[in-house]
């Protein structure tokens, strides 16, 4: 199985919250993780907005950065494909980085199915309408019913 995260799920791979666990579990069990490249600049700025919040900290914030450049080294970085992105979020009616996010993961699938079609691809975010239009594009999804 290849997990593809959203930022939801990445950002929990690193700092504690509702979710974490189940986050980090995935990561985990996976065979690969993958990922937007919108992640990494998406998640850096929820780690830095948390900080902001919580009172900032620079050895904290340091160690989440180290652990977010840990955990993106282990992550396969899937390039923004624009027109097919403008298209989901058009059907599904997304947010455009969600429709981004979600283009990445359908191009990764199709190629998964080219070179291993036994592999499956899940979707995992923790933000439903996201996990609704993945799983109206025929993805298995981990983060919470759907309804």
């Amino acid at each position: 199985m290849i997990v593809y995260l959203d930022t939801s799920a990445f950002v929990k791979l690193i700092v504690d919250e509702d979710g974490t666990d189940e986050a980090r579990l995935w990561f985990a069990e996976g065979q690969q993780a993958a990922s937007s490249v919108v992640t990494y600049p998406e998640a850096s700025a929820a780690l830095g907005r948390r900080d902001r919040q919580e009172g900032p900290e620079e050895a904290r914030l340091r160690a989440w950065v180290a652990a977010l450049d840990e955990r993106w080294r282990r992550t396969v970085a899937i390039p923004v494909v624009e027109r097919p992105a403008g298209r989901l979020a058009l059907t599904h009616r997304l947010r455009g980085m969600d429709a981004v996010k979600l283009a990445a993961a359908v191009r990764l699938r199709a190629g998964v199915l080219e070179t291993a079609p036994a592999t499956e691809v899940v979707f995992a975010a923790f933000d439903r309408r996201l996990l609704r239009a993945a799983a109206r594009e025929g993805f298995a999804t981990l983060g919470g019913a759907l309804e």
